[in-house]
């Protein structure tokens, strides 16, 4: 073999080798993106809650964890929320969630809407937290709007449903 079908050769195999790593991560990406998309499709990342009484619902934006996707999969719920030290609404749901991944912890802001660990009881957080930070507090989500009826001390009837 002369020196010029040699560097023939070479160029061919460079060539092939080329193309087949392309294909690769053309495949890789094409299956991302479909796994990103059906991964969309079944998890919704937003809620409703409508107070009963109330015209105006509540969209509620939540992060994607196994603690949401947990939560998601017990809706829809119609729930009583209590007053709890000046600061939230809290109601127990009618099964604990995972705390998988989750952190520790978490000092709840107004506008939040979290799960407590210890008691299994969903918290929305009309002001921000006098205790601060708090073992086994776990950020689910945030309300787009504060309605008013959170910061009175009487109790709410709301119905918890997914935005389809």
């Amino acid at each position: 073999m002369n020196k010029t079908q040699y560097s023939l050769v070479i160029f061919g195999c460079l060539s092939l080798l080329w193309v087949l790593l392309s294909l690769t991560v053309v495949n890789a990406e094409a299956k991302n993106r479909v796994d990103h998309h059906s991964q969309k499709k079944h998890l919704n990342m937003n809620i409703r809650i409508q107070i009963e009484g109330s015209k105006q619902p509540i969209s509620v934006t939540l992060i994607n964890s196994p603690t949401t996707q947990d939560f998601i999969q017990q809706l829809p719920l119609t729930l009583t929320l209590k007053d709890y030290a000046a600061s939230e609404k809290i109601t127990h749901l009618p099964q604990k969630l995972s705390t998988q991944g989750a952190p520790k912890g978490y000092a709840g802001k107004s506008g939040d809407l979290t799960y407590f660990a210890p008691w299994g009881n969903l918290a929305f957080f009309y002001k921000d937290s006098d205790v601060g930070y708090a073992n086994g507090l776990i950020f689910l989500g945030k309300m787009d709007i504060l309605p008013n009826d959170f910061s009175q001390k009487d109790e709410l009837k709301i119905l918890i449903s997914q935005v389809k």
